[in-house]
């Protein structure tokens, strides 16, 4: 284990996670609804496909990361079609009386969702390309534990914000009755959909 590229990876995964994007947004509705462990099950998604697209450029796998960067049109179009999807979704969800436990398909789903949203974001991997690029990480050979105590740093990074943002609002979640919990639902939704629209606009721009 290579300790300097380990604490790297954390840096650049808590960085690239930390931005408020549709996961953010995503992160916080699900904790104030669900809970904690709904909460962090969402930010883990994104974490794990924060991780599959560290691993492709560490390891130098060229050829795939030019065909997801080519192919920026049509993975656009399936995450904005889903996050309009998922906006219009949680604006219409009707907050529950008493949060639900949120357990196995349940946790699952959150996990997958978050998961699907990030990795159809063609902004994650030219992220990872240019930061990447700056540590001399994917350009060239490099030794294989420099490039795992890099990938395992983002996912540790990454998990750590979700952990911490979960954690914040979770502190935060009884505060919130049935009344503000219908705001939260219409106002995330209508952000989730914003970001949606952005993603689908954008195609015309290509």
């Amino acid at each position: 284990m290579d300790l300097s590229f380990l604490v790297r990876g954390i840096v650049i995964g808590f960085s690239i996670a930390a931005p408020v994007g549709p996961i953010g947004v995503l992160c916080i509705r699900r904790t104030l609804a669900d809970g904690r462990a709904a909460g962090l099950a969402t930010g883990l998604g994104a974490a794990t496909a924060d991780a599959i697209y560290g691993c492709m450029v560490a390891f130098g796998l060229t050829a795939l990361t030019d065909w997801l960067v080519g192919g920026q049109t049509w993975i656009r179009l399936v995450g904005g079609a889903f996050l309009l999807y998922l906006g219009i979704r949680t604006i219409r969800a009707k907050p529950a009386e008493r949060a639900a436990r949120m357990r196995g398909s349940g946790l699952l789903g959150a996990y997958l969702t978050s998961f699907m949203l990030t990795i159809t974001n063609p902004m994650t991997i030219l992220s990872f390309v240019a930061i990447f690029a700056t540590i001399g990480i994917g350009t060239s050979p490099s030794e294989p534990l420099a490039a795992a105590s890099l990938v395992l740093g983002v996912f540790l990074g990454s998990a750590l914000w979700w952990l911490t943002l979960s954690g914040t609002v979770g502190m935060l979640r009884s505060r919130f009755d049935m009344t503000r919990l219908g705001w939260v639902n219409r106002i995330s939704g209508g952000i989730i959909t914003a970001f949606g629209l952005a993603a689908l606009l954008s195609l015309t721009r290509a």
